[in-house]
């Protein structure tokens, strides 16, 4: 009986931090929803983590077989260690979203449903963030107060002593400092004290010293409790490794063929398919797909830019804020942005202690959501230093910093940094090819939609003055790549991915309308970069003609065999007609295509397209191998009545 009134407890509280957000799309079924998650032993230290992450709590990383594991079950947290011992306390660590709530319901549907029984006779999980606790009680109350169903006695079953494990999570949301003396401390679960002398009882071991603490909490709170702990195992959430990514997807989309679209379209983004290690960005982009990709059958038509999803992603992190106060997240977020940007010049990550506090953003209710805290660990004399939750996220606010309005008086973290959008891109031009997503991220931002999408969600205010900056800067850097006496090209496909990020067609035609050709040599183009040639040329109303020499197209994982390589395309013709690219690039035809080194094994594609755009009258097959078999293919293709084809060479 008390354990089912325990996990009607757990269902109740389940619901109620759905409503919070804090697991969004959360079922009682939680095993058909949870993906398994890489955990290590203990918090990494000068290890970088692959996909852009760095520091603590910050993503999947690349760690040692010994300190690495997957928790596929909760018995896994409290497994005995190299000494034989399990242990009686277990710190569970991870950035905002990790997934650290998630792990906790895990515990509570396993334990209910018996997997853990034999390590546990009573299981109580407070979650410190979504109930108001009393200031002063007994642990006793405590668990009355936190499971008002059982059926026996909370004092009865702690005076027992039985097998008995207790959950804090979310322990950094009480802010108590722990810093009592040790003659204050209880020893009796029925005495009664202020709140934070019963919990230093109880991590101090004075209070229940068999029972098993299961503590959850963000990396920036670590430092107080590691005074009050001893024997503790600390164990961190890195996040989904490749393969769970794709699991996760799955998972919540349940319809295999929606959850493959949507895969799809992130494994094409090289920046979204890194941020995914993040569980609650996996969320993110799902359910941003989920109502995009509704009823269309091609991704490319999915109009999704990686900048939009940085903003949802952000809107639903600071979803739950405090909004009374716009002026503080504005000025918070001027000094965040200042930082990202310092450190993105500089190739710097990590941040000490120091810079966090005279840039003001030792803000406890705002700076988790950003930054994570690496703690010292025994012996070492150095501060806690500080990174961003990923890479990306770094880049996002660094470009930002450069858009983001504010009254003239804030000034960098060191005051050396001036917003000066011209040096970002004259560096990005000559050398700096490293602040490449921090370009694509300031055309994202300073689109009207996105400054309206901020505004109304978050309650920032971008200014849209670096727009004519960007503009000129596109139209002249183009034009110094073309050669004199030639016809003026477009060959950089970053500038695709700039103009796609700023998803305006008036923007597009004003960039591009000087140029007559595309140009593109030896370039793996992957779901994303097809996006962007997509919306791009749909509004280049002088494109001329279209080379992509060498050029390969992606539709799967970027990293395994190519699905379609073309050697050699070559396109001229009048304005394109429109453009539906549900097969690769190719299929932006109107009137003539020039197909050079064609193999066999593409001719049923070939067939297809002449099927399929009756606009293409010329078609021209030089140096190529087609074989008996691809020639039959291609006849197959001229007979239908949809082929309009008039010259074959």
């Amino acid at each position: 009986e008390h354990r089912w009134d325990s996990r009607e407890h757990m269902v109740r509280e389940s619901r109620q931090d759905r409503e919070l957000g804090t697991c969004p799309r959360e079922s009682l079924s939680l095993h058909s929803h949870f993906t398994t998650l890489t955990i290590t032993r203990e918090p990494r230290s000068k290890h970088r983590a692959k996909d852009g992450a760095v520091g603590t709590g910050q993503g999947c990383a690349s760690t040692s077989s010994r300190a690495a594991t997957t928790a596929t079950t909760t018995t896994m947290l409290f497994e005995p260690s190299g000494d034989g011992q399990a242990p009686q306390v277990v710190v569970l660590v991870g950035a905002p979203g990790m997934g650290k709530t998630t792990m906790v319901r895990k515990v509570m549907v396993e334990w209910g449903e018996g997997a853990l029984h034999t390590q546990f006779d009573f299981v109580f999980c407070i979650d410190c963030k979504a109930i108001v606790l009393p200031m002063e009680a007994s642990l006793a109350d405590l668990v009355s107060w936190c499971c008002p169903g059982l059926q026996v006695p909370a004092g009865k079953i702690l005076d027992d002593q039985k097998k008995i494990l207790l959950i804090f999570d979310g322990f950094e949301a009480l802010g108590f400092s722990l810093v009592h003396p040790e003659a204050e401390l209880s020893s009796d679960p029925r005495e009664v004290k202020p709140l934070e002398l019963t919990l230093m009882s109880l991590l101090k071991k004075t209070l229940l010293p068999k029972a098993s603490l299961l503590i959850t909490m963000r990396p920036t709170a670590l430092g107080n409790l590691r005074q009050c702990l001893k024997g503790e195992n600390y164990m961190e959430i890195l996040g989904f490794s490749a393969a769970r990514r794709e699991e996760y997807f799955h998972r919540y989309f349940e319809n295999p063929s929606k959850a493959d679209m949507a895969f799809k379209f992130v494994r094409g983004n090289e920046i979204l398919y890194s941020l995914c290690v993040i569980p609650i960005m996996s969320w993110t982009i799902c359910t941003n797909l989920e109502q995009e990709l509704c009823g269309k059958k091609n991704l490319l038509e999915c109009s999704k830019t990686t900048t939009g999803m940085m903003m949802f992603y952000l809107s639903q992190l600071l979803k739950y804020r405090d909004r009374d106060n716009p002026q503080v997240l504005q000025q918070f977020l001027l000094q965040l942005c200042s930082l990202a940007a310092e450190g993105i010049w500089k190739h710097k990550v990590l941040f000490e202690e120091k810079e966090i506090k005279d840039c003001g953003l030792d803000l406890p209710g705002l700076l988790p959501y950003f930054l994570n805290e690496r703690i010292p660990k025994e012996g070492e004399d150095h501060e806690s230093v500080y990174a961003f939750t990923h890479l990306h996220l770094q880049e996002f606010f660094a470009a930002m910093f450069y858009v983001l309005e504010d009254d003239g008086e804030t000034i960098s973290s060191l005051g050396r940094l001036e917003k000066d959008v011209n040096k970002l891109l004259e560096s990005y031009n000559k050398s700096r090819k490293d602040l490449n997503v921090t370009v694509r991220f300031l055309f994202g931002l300073v689109s009207q939609k996105s400054i309206e999408y901020m505004d109304k969600t978050i309650g920032c205010r971008i200014s849209p003055r670096a727009r004519e900056k960007l503009l000129e800067w596109l139209q002249g850097r183009n034009r110094g790549l073309s050669h004199p006496g030639q016809a003026v090209k477009v060959s950089e496909m970053d500038t695709f991915h700039f103009l796609f990020e700023m998803n305006k067609k008036s923007f597009a035609q004003s960039a591009l309308g000087h140029f007559t050709d595309l140009d593109l040599q030896d370039t793996r183009l992957t779901l994303y970069d097809q996006m962007a040639l997509s919306f791009c040329i749909q509004h280049w109303a002088g494109l001329g003609s279209v080379t992509l020499q060498g050029c390969s197209f992606h539709w799967q994982d970027p990293e395994a065999q190519l699905d379609v390589s073309v050697p050699w395309v070559w396109w001229a013709g009048e304005q394109p007609g429109q453009v539906r690219c549900a097969e690769p690039l190719f299929s932006v035809l109107s009137r003539r295509l020039q197909w050079c080194r064609l193999s066999e094994s593409c001719c049923a594609e070939l067939a297809a397209l002449l099927a399929e755009h009756p606009g293409l009258a010329q078609l021209e097959l030089a140096d190529s191998s087609l074989g008996d078999s691809g020639v039959r293919l291609l006849c197959e293709g001229l007979r239908t009545p949809g082929c309009r084809l008039r010259i074959l060479r």
